[in-house]
Formats: C-alpha cells, sequence, structure tokens
C-alpha cells in the first residue's frame, strides 16, 4: 500500500496557493457591498436570500467542472447535462420516481462511461464533451420539447423551504463544497484524482490505475450535475434542457476565479464556492444597476477578467 507523505507547506506557498480564493472573497464582498447600497434590504436574511438562490446550481455545477479540471480534462457539455436534468425531474421523477430515479442514476454512470472512453481512446475531453453535450440537449428536447412540466412535491418544497435564522441558499453550497472538500482535498480518492492530474505516470508507477482516477472524477463529477440539476428544476418549478446553457463556460471561469487550474492537478473546493457566488452575484449586481441585457454579457466578463487580473498580480507580488 503506498504511503502518502505531506510535506509541511511554507507559509509564502501557502499564501499563493491560497491567493486566488482571496481575490474571490474581495470580490464576492464588494458585489455584496453594491447590493446593500443600491438595495438596503439586501443584508437581510430575506435580501440575502433572494440573491444567493440562482447561485446555488451554478456552484454545484461548479464543483463538476473543477472534479474534471483536476486531472487535465474541461466539460464542455455540463450546462446541457444540467438542464437535462431539470428535464428528467420535471416529468419522469414526478410521474413514476423510480423510473426517474434509474434515469438520474444512469446519467451519473453514463458520465463515468465518458470518462472510461475518453482515457481508453485518448479522445480529447474538449471533444468528447462537447459531443456529449448534443446528446444530452437531443435528449432533452425529445424528452420535454417546450420548457414546462412540474417538479416533485418534496423538491418544490425543498425549493421553497425559508429557515427565519439565517439564508437557506448557503445550506447546499455550504454542505456540498464541504463534502466535495472531503472527497477531493481528504480522501484517498481525492488523492488519485489529483495525482492524476500532476503526473499519471507517477501515479501508474506507484501501482494505482489513471483509467480509475479518470473514472472516478467523472462519475463524482455526473452526480455533482445531477445535484445541480435537481436544485435548479427546485427553483425553477419545471424542466427546460436550455435553462443551464451558461453553466458550460461561467463553470470553467468559477474554477479558475477560485484557484483551479487547467494544467491538472488541483482541487480547490471552498475556493471555487466563492468563485461561483462571485459569478451569480455579477449578475444581480448589473440588475440592480440597470444595465441593458445587450450589454450584460461584456460587462460580466470586463469584472471577470478584472478579478483574474488582481488574481496574477497577488500571484506575482507574492513570489
Amino acid at each position: 500500500m503506498t504511503n502518502l507523505v505531506v510535506a509541511a507547506v511554507p507559509p509564502r506557498a501557502q499564501l499563493r496557493r491560497l491567493a486566488p480564493a482571496m481575490v474571490s472573497t474581495i470580490a464576492m464582498f464588494a458585489m455584496v457591498a453594491v447590493c446593500a447600497s443600491l438595495q438596503s434590504d439586501v443584508l437581510t436574511v430575506t435580501g440575502l436570500t433572494l440573491i444567493l438562490s440562482a447561485t446555488v446550481p451554478l456552484v454545484i455545477a461548479a464543483q463538476a467542472q473543477m472534479m474534471l479540471m483536476s486531472v487535465g480534462d474541461i466539460d464542455l457539455g455540463i450546462g446541457n447535462f444540467v438542464g437535462l436534468v431539470t428535464v428528467i425531474t420535471a416529468t419522469k421523477l414526478v410521474s413514476s420516481p423510480g423510473t426517474g430515479m434509474l434515469f438520474l442514476v444512469g446519467l451519473v454512470a453514463a458520465y463515468a462511461l465518458l470518462g472510461a472512453l475518453i482515457h481508453l481512446r485518448r479522445v480529447p475531453s474538449l471533444i468528447a464533451t462537447l459531443g456529449a453535450s448534443f446528446v444530452w440537449l437531443g435528449l432533452g428536447l425529445f424528452v420535454l420539447p417546450t420548457p414546462g412540466g412540474s417538479t416533485p412535491t418534496w423538491l418544490a418544497t425543498f425549493g421553497s423551504w425559508a429557515p427565519a435564522g439565517f439564508p437557506a441558499p448557503l445550506l447546499p453550497i455550504l454542505v456540498a463544497s464541504a463534502l466535495v472538500w472531503l472527497l477531493a482535498s481528504r480522501g484517498s480518492v481525492g488523492v488519485r484524482v489529483r495525482a492524476f492530474g500532476s503526473n499519471p505516470v507517477a501515479l501508474q508507477r506507484a501501482g494505482l490505475s489513471p483509467l480509475a482516477a479518470r473514472v472516478v472524477a467523472y462519475g463524482v463529477a455526473g452526480a455533482l450535475g445531477v445535484l445541480a440539476g435537481l436544485l435548479l428544476a427546485s427553483q425553477t418549478g419545471g424542466g427546460d434542457v436550455s435553462s443551464a446553457s451558461s453553466y458550460t463556460l461561467i463553470t470553467v471561469a468559477a474554477v479558475i476565479l477560485g484557484g483551479g487550474s487547467f494544467r491538472g492537478g488541483n482541487a480547490v473546493p471552498w475556493g471555487v464556492a466563492i468563485g461561483g457566488v462571485t459569478l451569480g452575484l455579477v449578475s444581480v449586481v448589473l440588475s440592480l444597476l440597470d444595465v441593458p441585457s445587450n450589454m450584460q454579457s461584456a460587462v460580466q466578463g470586463a469584472i471577470v477578467l478584472a478579478v483574474l487580473a488582481g488574481r496574477v498580480v497577488v500571484g506575482k507580488v507574492l513570489r
């Protein structure tokens, strides 16, 4: 059995590793401050619930993207996949709960199978996941050609849950991020996945299977994608295969803002959660500022670039 020896991280190196999440945290609080200056009720429990609710499925989908980026892959199908889950939730999970659950389990298995295909056939992940995105889109349109349907009672109840003491959206964000952190940063599975992303040859020489590491990463990403779809359906009250199409690139940005890397070997669940919330709040700020809808994408991109520039500057200062 391979023993993993973790060396002590020097303070400066640790600061370098945490710097991206720190920059994103500052940006997130800046977004909340701007929202509060424009609408004073934002800092109440109800106000925070309203501005954070749309970020919940985005954060979970970003965690799924992080799992694949930790092995050096990028998922171009996560948006349509989440949309397909909302369709299954609004149709099969309502009419036949058992069949609906089998469909959702099958989607997770399909994601794991996609990871095996990428590894065994050496297909670039960008091409494979892009092709898969059209499969998810086609299946969603076949099951539900137009947006509609309804969500199961238990899911609708969770979506409308509003405790008096704290903003409800914080609970799924914190729980999901903690579980991913335990799996990706503390568990043996996470160690193998990150080792595969940083040095697959060394992983194989240690007697561990690179194929298993990639399949596990894709399986976990699929499970997180299903969870994101369920949460999105609980908010929208129905299914729409195009409801999460913007997640594909936003999740990549959230991972990078949170301290992730395109090279793999790095898992930063808490940073990704902060990055996802920050990007979700950008849309809220732009809406409160009455920025025209045809300009919001450009302004959102400029804000993301500014945060990334701050990350680069801080990284250079800490070298």
